[in-house]
């Protein structure tokens, strides 16, 4: 057995997760058709970041609200490689984080495929950050702006608390 340090671990563990979100979409995609694979994929990314959620919540010691919710989400977007700012509204009231950098964008451009990136990125990544949201307080809306899928400089992600 060779000792790995936890870098190295989480690497591999990152690595294999992103891999294996690829390949069955793609597996699916030949089997069903893209339109087929990307609604399932859409569906999975609606329960994927429910799971998320509550464990970065159960590790953190964070529960509901608009702060908890940037702390959660932040952290996992550091754990996950991605290249962000965020800024929180000085009333407390809603967060923006804007992406230099995505994994996820990286790895459709490094298989070829940023030509559907527009696409996936807008479907998947309303579905998981609706659904992060929802997670922290219902009251909490999710808006998506500019996309590096779709060639902007950013994704610019808006969190806001709406009135009850």
């Amino acid at each position: 057995m060779v000792d790995l340090t936890d870098g190295q671990i989480a690497d591999f563990f990152r690595r294999s997760y992103s891999a294996v979100d690829g390949l069955w979409f793609m597996k699916l995609e030949e089997a069903a058709g893209f339109e087929q694979a990307l609604d399932i994929d859409v569906r999975v990314w609606q329960i994927m970041p429910k799971i998320q959620a509550r464990k970065m919540k159960e590790l953190t010691g964070l529960d509901r609200g608009v702060g908890a919710l940037h702390d959660c989400l932040t952290t996992k977007f550091r754990i996950e490689g991605f290249g962000f700012t965020s800024s929180r509204e000085a009333d407390g009231s809603g967060f923006t984080i804007r992406i230099a950098r995505c994994p996820w964008y990286d790895l459709l451009v490094k298989s070829k495929r940023e030509h559907l990136a527009g696409t996936i990125g807008t479907r998947i990544c309303n579905a998981e950050f609706n659904t992060w949201a929802s997670e922290f307080g219902e009251g909490i809306r999710f808006s998506l702006g500019d996309q590096l899928c779709r060639a902007c400089q950013q994704c610019v992600m808006r969190f806001q608390l709406r009135p009850l």
